[in-house]
This record gives C-alpha cells, structure tokens and sequence, in this order.
C-alpha cells in the first residue's frame, strides 16, 4: 500500500489520527534471509524469534509458520506462544526469574527451560524427581567475557563451581534431557561475534557436552534506512556479515563429528525492526524563545528511539506548508524530555502526518498505559488494512481498577 495524503485520509477515517502501520511480508522476508545466511554456511540451523521485541500474534504467527521457535521470558508470552498454537517443544524459556508453579508447569508439558541460575537447578532437579518416568527438556544458559566490557547478569558464570554442579547434576538425572546450551549478549557490534562462538565451542570441548542445540542468543542490527545507519558509529553488519563472523567455527568443529547439533539464533530487532511504522498528526506549531515547536498525537514511547533522529517523512495533507528550521517535533505528553525528532528542518503545516520508521522494536510492547492508551496497528500489505491490533480505549486501562 503506497503513503499517500490519499491512503492516510482513508486510513484516518477508520481508524483515527494515529497508529502503527505492519509489513508483514517484509518480515518473512526478513526471516527467510537471515536463516538463510546462516545456513549457506551451517546448513543445521534455526530462529528463535524473541517475543519480547514485539509480540503481535500475527508474526509470532509467522514465525511458527516456518517451523521456528519462540523464544520466551516470561509466563504471559509463552502463553501467548501456546495461544497461537505453537508446539511446547518449539518454546525456549529464557530469563532470570520462573515460579515454581509455572516452572513446573511448563516443563511437564515439553517446553526448553534454559535454566538461569542455581536456585532454578535446585527447582529443576525436586521437579524431576516429582516424575521421574518423565522426560523433562532443559537447557543451561552460560555467562563468559567476550571482552564487550559489560558485565551481564544473566546465566551461569561459566568458570563457577555452580555451572559444574549443574552440569553434572543433568549428567547423572535420568529423566533431565540436556537440549541446549545457550548464551546472549546485548551488544550488537559484530566484533563481539567471534568471541560467541569460541566460547560456546570451548564449554562444549572442556565438559565434554553434546547438546542437541547450540544457542547464541541475539544482538544483532537489522536493516535501517541510511539516514539512521548514518547515525551509528562503524558498519551496520548485514545478516551474512554476523553468519560470516560465527557459522564458521560451528562447520569446522562438528565437520568431522557424527553428531551435528542444531545452531540456534534469536533475533528480534533484526527480524522486525523495519517492518513497523508510525503514523502520527501534528496538532500544534509554536515558537518559544526561537526555537520551532510541532506537537503531534504521537510520543517517543511510540517510536522507542532515544538518542537518535528516527527515519522520518511528512506527507502533507493539504494545508499550506510553511518551511521551518530548527524545529523540533515533540510527543503529546507533559513530560519535557519527549522528544521525537530533533531540529527538523523543512515543510510543515498543522494537519500533516509525521510517518516515522524503523519502529518495529519494542515500542508497541513497551508503550505505557501513560496519558493516552495505545493507538492501533495495521496489516498494509494487501490493497485493505487488516486490523492486526485495535486501538485501546479507556475502559481497557480503566477495568483493572476497582472503583
């Protein structure tokens, strides 16, 4: 669906002065490409699409679709995984904090628990017990420096005495089925990679470990527009870049080997960064002491994007432009700091719509119930919207309260 003052006045109609608009199936393709690089290299290979860069059923949806997995850290979206039909055995159940109740739960009915700490090992090994003619599918989430200077919180440091006794506590259970060892580090820069995968292999080769899966986490960039490249220090990698900088170490290693495990990634940002947009109306142009002003029903929990101008376009919606300088374009929020673009420089005119992308990380999951509820998200990639999320209303803020 091509943005014109047309669509958008149709799309306004329907659906209000604000709301997401989706590519879905510049999000398969997202997908596709990425395993695919992967692959050229490590022919075993698959995505683990974290959900909690942005949960919308439909691209979890997809996701399912093509056979990948969900990676999950918390309860609500692995209900959400199973709500939309994805198999138990799909779901990778990461993060640092599993209620005994849930835990128990969830690992009776087949899903990975990728276990964080000591305490969750301790919970693990009474839950085994419990069933011991049962099959319970556990991972061990590994912590080790890959020289990024950050230190995570996250896993098993894997140089304590903890990682051993967890190790060998799933070597000598029966009914614990060793599937994944599984590491993540935040940082996004490529040269980082390398140290993953060394790593990853150097566990495997001391323990003597023969994981059915091999899990680096995530951390990757994902396309952007050159306007927003052109923000960053350094080469924004390509998905062939991190596979170049990792898959190689996996073939060398298992080329030999009888038994090859599953390499596994879990992207987020990269699968569904680009595939979002916002839509926003600017309500007001004021000048303060000099500077340019343009307030629009839109904010920077929005956009997500802090310290940053994001990609942006105005589509003039036929009032009579002016041309500013200088300008910066600000969220309907009192809160100073919510700023969405940064001295901008060009047409405007009230009315206008302020179409801002790259916007598909974390700001429809992350968007607080603050001042204004949610605005809603739109399927484009048919000649009608499908309404893949309504817009929130008062009373689904208000419900909660007891008044």
């Amino acid at each position: 669906m091509e943005l014109t003052g047309t669509t958008l006045r149709r799309l306004r109609k329907e659906y209000g002065d604000a709301f997401y608009l989706l590519d879905s199936v510049a999000f398969k393709n997202n997908y596709q490409e990425l395993k695919a690089a992967f692959s050229s290299i490590y022919p075993k290979v698959n995505i683990a699409y974290s959900y909690k860069t942005n949960y919308t059923p439909k691209l979890c949806k997809i996701v399912a679709d093509y056979a990948g997995y969900a990676e999950v850290v918390s309860e609500m979206e692995l209900e959400l995984a199973l709500k939309i039909g994805v198999a138990p055995e799909n779901i990778i159940w990461n993060g640092p904090i599993k209620s005994r109740a849930h835990l128990e739960k969830y690992i009776k009915m087949g899903v990975e628990v990728n276990i964080d700490s000591w305490y969750e090992m301790e919970e693990i090994i009474a839950i085994a017990a419990q069933v011991p003619d049962k099959k319970l599918r556990v991972g061990l989430r590994c912590n080790f420096d890959v020289g990024d200077k950050v230190l995570s919180r996250f896993g098993f440091d894997a140089d304590s005495d903890e990682f051993i006794r967890a190790i060998e506590a799933i070597k000598q259970i029966d009914n614990l089925e060793f599937v994944s060892l599984q590491c993540h580090f935040a940082k996004r820069s490529l040269e980082y990679w390398p140290s993953r995968a060394k790593g990853m292999l150097a566990i495997i080769a001391k323990y003597e470990l023969k994981p059915q899966r091999i899990d680096i986490g995530g951390g990757l960039y994902g396309k952007m527009e050159d306007s927003l490249k052109a923000q960053f220090a350094g080469k924004i990698p390509s998905y062939q870049d991190y596979a170049n900088a990792v898959a190689p170490f996996f073939a060398d290693y298992y080329r030999e080997k009888d038994c090859k495990p599953e390499l596994v990634i879990e992207p987020g940002s990269a699968l569904v960064g680009d595939c979002m947009k916002f839509v926003g109306t600017v309500k007001t142009i004021k000048n303060i002491r000099g500077k340019n002003i343009a307030t629009v029903l839109g904010s920077q929990k929005n956009i997500s994007m802090a310290g940053v101008n994001p990609p942006l376009a105005i589509i003039s919606m036929g009032e009579n432009q002016t041309h500013y300088s200088n300008m910066d374009i600000v969220g309907f929020t009192c809160i100073e700091g919510d700023v969405l673009y940064r001295n901008y420089n060009g047409e405007l005119a009230v009315g206008d719509a302020v179409v801002i992308s790259n916007c598909g990380s974390y700001s429809l999951v992350m968007k607080p119930p603050f001042i204004l509820p949610n605005f809603p998200v739109l399927d484009i990639t048919s000649e009608s919207p499908e309404v893949v999320k309504r817009g929130e209303t008062f009373d689904d803020i208000f419900h909660t309260f007891n008044f």
